[in-house]
């Protein structure tokens, strides 16, 4: 089994147990409505960045994480017992911009449809400002007809 191979299975169990330990509950009112999105586990196995979301605002997204950094241990520690390791990576909670970023996306779809629908209008009526075919064209020599 190649190194990414066993780094990204790592990584999925890793996502699986801290999902699981975060729905059994944390001694923390802190802790918000969190969604594990995605982990990723560098190539020695020594790091694991857990990215995840939070419903609510962005105070509620700041309790959330700090609840989650003081319990980085014992996630860790439930990680080590859960994982088939040597070594017990060291996790990194990392607030994940996905949903902020799929958002503006959103908009920016529909500021766009939006001007094309608007260009479609524009052109439905619109004529030449010159020719039809503005395009250059070899003139045609009337001695050529005549040959």
């Amino acid at each position: 089994m190649s190194a990414p191979d066993r780094a990204r299975k790592m990584a999925e169990r890793i996502k699986e147990i801290v999902a699981r330990r975060l729905e059994k509950g944390l001694r923390d009112d802190r802790l918000g409505f969190v969604t594990i999105t995605d982990v990723r586990v560098t190539g020695d196995l020594q790091h694991a960045t857990v990215f995840f979301t939070v419903y609510g605002d962005d105070q509620e997204r700041q309790n959330s994480w700090d609840a989650l950094k003081s319990a980085t241990g014992m996630l860790r520690t439930e990680v080590g017992r859960n994982i088939t390791a040597r070594l017990t990576p060291s996790l990194e909670f990392v607030l994940d911009a996905l949903p902020e970023t799929s958002a503006h996306l959103e908009d920016l779809l529909a500021k766009a449809k939006m001007h094309d629908v608007e260009v479609a209008k524009a052109a439905k009526n619109a004529e030449f400002a010159g020719d039809a075919d503005p395009y250059l064209h070899p003139r045609e020599d009337e001695d050529d007809d005549a040959k």
